[in-house]
């Protein structure tokens, strides 16, 4: 049959809208017998049945080996040139204190960005002295609790920051570690709001500026200078822009080497992973080996040794691990007879499958036109492959969990629809609109399931309710 003329052009009709992308889906994703995807062993059907939807469904080994396949390219790469690394995972993108305890045991540390990430890593049991903080406006409180608790390194963001630190590491007699975030100009190839090394925008010290504001830092007794920080974007498909950083920040650390030592060189996070089977994601081995590649180039340029680098990776970590599960609700075909493609042919049927989650649950594709994924989780079918949208129940119109994707053209109320690639920013993003509770994260592995964040219920929602408290 050919394809929907409404179809964005990335897409292409599927010779079989059962089928699973293993470049998409978690790595213990499959179909079982009875035609239902399973995930880790424990069917989408049984999920559903035992702890609702919509459900995060978190493939514990696929996150945990991620995580290490990552250390161990990068120790691995930048061993072969003289250097270490220290890989941080990037707790903005999924913390809880189960994801914080596996991070820690596979050799990991885990950077935070604000008091609430650090206390939830602590919580876990992780050592401080293995966390970093991050954030363009720390709390004076949020500064002091780390000091206090002993965290292992600062991210230093703003001028007034340097004071901040060093008054709190005064006050607890310690000699803190911090970095220095750079503005280093490179546009990374990405959507506007995931690129954070752009002039005009609120991260980092411009590079102009860079040594003037590592003196200040010197100057104070209770600051340890570690090294310069880069992060040019999230979601990122090549090593051409990590490299251009690299290159940029280099010629400032040999400058400021002249000053004193500087030990580290943090190069970010941002590696993209695929939502779609148009995706095509930089494999993490050949990734590593590029950047050993031009940060050993670089150092041989200039006659200084390798430094130590750092990376903080979190979506390449937990976002492919991680199914969301819904239930379709309505479906309607809508006639569409404007918005087609440029030449394309008029009057073309868009199947709007409506689902019982939504932009709660998932704010990327209304905030960044995210593409995803979507398959019938509860069966296959034989059924001819039609265009879909994937809408959510809020009352927007952008309320969208996956803008085009086929599927069987027998989609029913009642199917399960798994929507893969949602670890990273779909949980921690996640909100109330229209008093929808956030749903529970499950972790499957081995044919087991545990909820490792419990799910809200009606009674969270009205317990902060304060008006239910007093007189009416």
């Amino acid at each position: 049959m050919p394809s929907n003329p409404l179809a964005p052009s990335w897409l292409a009709l599927p010779s079989d809208a059962n089928e699973l992308d293993a470049s998409v889906w978690s790595v213990n994703s499959a179909r079982d017998g009875d035609g239902a995807i399973s995930i880790a062993g424990v069917s989408a059907t049984d999920l559903a049945d035992r702890f609702g939807t919509p459900l995060y469904v978190i493939d514990e080994d696929d996150v945990r080996g991620r995580a290490r396949a990552i250390r161990a390219s990068f120790d691995r790469e930048f061993g072969r040139v003289g250097s270490t690394v220290k890989v941080y995972y990037a707790g903005k993108a999924f913390l809880s204190t189960q994801v914080a305890d596996w991070m820690i045991r596979d050799g990991l540390n885990i950077d935070v960005c604000s008091g609430g990430e650090l206390a939830v890593a602590l919580a876990a049991g992780a050592p401080p002295e293995r966390l970093g903080l991050h954030g363009n406006n720390k709390s004076v409180a949020e500064i002091d609790r780390a000091v206090e608790v002993g965290l292992g390194a600062f991210v230093i963001d703003s001028l007034i920051e340097i004071e901040r630190v060093a008054d709190a590491a005064a006050r607890h007699s310690r000699v803190q570690a911090v970095r220095l975030r750079v503005n280093s100009g490179v546009h990374a190839s990405t959507h506007e709001y995931l690129a954070t090394a752009r002039e005009d925008q609120k991260f980092g010290i411009p590079l102009a500026d860079v040594a003037e504001t590592v003196a200040i830092i010197r100057s104070h007794p209770s600051l340890r200078f570690l090294g310069l920080h880069s992060h040019i974007g999230s979601q990122i498909f090549e090593s051409d822009g990590f490299a251009e950083a690299a290159r940029r920040l280099f010629a400032v650390h040999v400058e400021l080497l002249e000053g004193g030592p500087v030990p580290e060189l943090n190069l970010g996070g941002g590696f993209g992973i695929a939502y779609t089977s148009a995706d095509e994601a930089l494999p993490i081995d050949t990734l590593a080996a590029d950047l050993a590649d031009s940060v050993s180039r670089l150092a041989a340029e200039y006659g200084v040794p390798v430094p130590v680098i750092a990376i903080e990776p979190g979506r390449s970590i937990v976002g492919p691990s991680t199914t969301t599960l819904y239930t379709v609700g309505t479906i309607k075909d809508v006639l569409v007879t404007d918005g087609a493609a440029p030449g394309a042919a008029t009057g073309a049927v868009r199947k709007y499958v409506s689902v019982d989650g939504g932009m709660s649950d998932n704010i990327r594709p209304a905030l960044y036109a995210a593409n995803y994924s979507a398959r019938i989780a509860n069966r296959s079918s034989t059924a001819d492959a039609a265009l879909v949208r994937v809408a959510g129940k809020h009352c927007e119109s952008g309320d969208i969990v996956v803008h085009a994707d086929y599927l069987p053209s027998d989609v029913r109320p009642g199917d399960l629809l798994g929507v893969p690639a949602t670890g990273a920013y779909g949980w921690v993003m996640a909100s109330n609109y229209n008093y929808l509770a956030r749903p529970a994260v499950v972790a499957v592995r081995d044919g087991e399931a545990r909820v490792i964040v419990r799910g809200e219920t009606e009674h969270d929602l009205l317990s902060r309710d304060a008006g239910l408290e007093g007189p009416r």
